[in-house]
């Protein structure tokens, strides 16, 4: 199942030169960080940008990140990425998905899943979610449906 517009937040990506390897494809660090540039887009979007989480001294770390590689973007592919927020404990961790496709022909390029936790920016500590963040984050919380590749 390709992504429905309403079920998470989009951004678009254009693959540039400076995306490619010696392999002629984009590279697989690129993709980690179009992740986080969808994951922070959504945040600021959800109202927590980098002005709130330095007045609450607290962040949203990356734990751990899951990336099924599934096939290959190159120079000139027009790309969308997808995420949803689909756990969070309201305390401490929080998770989210992603998908990459590519319009053009609908194929899945990435499937991912992101595990972050609240850390307190003065210390660098895990620390427990402010209620903005459970606020914030807890209305963008979907439940996950399995993607058909």
């Amino acid at each position: 199942m390709i992504f429905q517009k309403a079920d998470g937040f989009i951004i678009d990506i254009e693959v540039g030169a400076e995306h490619i390897d010696g392999l002629g494809h984009a590279n697989n660090a690129v993709y980690v960080s179009w992740l986080e540039r969808c994951a922070w887009e959504h945040s600021q979007h959800l109202g927590l940008g980098l002005d709130d989480y330095r007045r609450l001294d607290r962040a949203m770390a990356v734990l751990r990140h899951e990336i099924d590689y599934l096939a290959a973007a190159y120079e000139g592919d027009r790309l969308q990425l997808a995420t949803w927020i689909v756990d969070s404990d309201q305390r401490l961790k929080m998770k989210r998905s992603f998908q990459l496709v590519r319009p053009s022909d609908d194929v899945t390029l990435v499937s991912a899943l992101t595990t972050f936790v609240c850390i307190e920016l003065s210390s660098g500590r895990p620390r427990r979610m402010p209620p903005e963040f459970v606020e914030g984050y807890g209305k963008a919380l979907v439940q996950p449906y399995p993607l058909e590749l």
